[in-house]
């Protein structure tokens, strides 16, 4: 009998074969509500989501129950990808429930929730992404947002517990 011993910083993705769904579970070396800031506050998304070679421009970040996003990655190229979406529930802490919508697509909406779990003193991050269909699962898959999702984490990682997580603690400040 052998045991596969999984490293804590490991991501892991799951598609069930007959649901449209995506699962998402990756652990962090940060309190659950420093790893929620992180997912919330604008100043830290564009530091960490998606992967390293592309830059991100945040239009509209409003992590609030019945707040809206839309952020644009930008290819070394020039190509931009543009993705938006509601939050419907934001529970400080605990849990995120949006939609996302990748505009070059913009008839695939997925609902997607993220669970925060205090694991005392590390959080694992939980999300589900429910699709349209399996084939809208699948198209995903083989976009490549695989590569893009383990990146992103990696970068929240060195965010969370590198020297620029000093600015995942310090109070944000807003212009009027």
């Amino acid at each position: 009998m052998s045991t596969v011993r999984r490293h804590p910083g490991e991501t892991r993705i799951v598609a069930d074969p007959d649901l449209p769904t995506i699962v998402i579970t990756r652990e962090f070396d940060a309190p659950p509500e420093r790893v929620f800031r992180a997912y919330t506050d604008p100043e830290l998304v564009v530091q960490w989501l998606g992967p390293r070679r592309l830059t991100m421009r945040i239009d509209a970040y409003d992590a609030r129950s019945g707040g809206s996003y839309r952020y644009v990655h930008r290819d070394e190229d020039g190509t931009e990808y543009g993705f938006h979406g509601v939050f419907h529930e934001v529970r400080p802490g605990e849990r995120i429930v949006q939609t996302f919508t990748y505009e070059g697509s913009p008839d695939g909406v997925s609902l997607e929730t993220t669970v925060f779990e205090d694991l005392g003193g590390r959080t694992r991050v939980t999300g589900k992404s429910l699709m349209d269909s399996v084939e809208a699962r699948d198209s995903l898959l083989k976009s490549g947002m695989e590569y893009g999702i383990r990146e992103g984490y990696e970068r929240l990682d060195e965010l969370l517990g590198g020297r620029q997580s000093d600015s995942a603690d310090r109070p944000t400040q807003t212009g009027t």
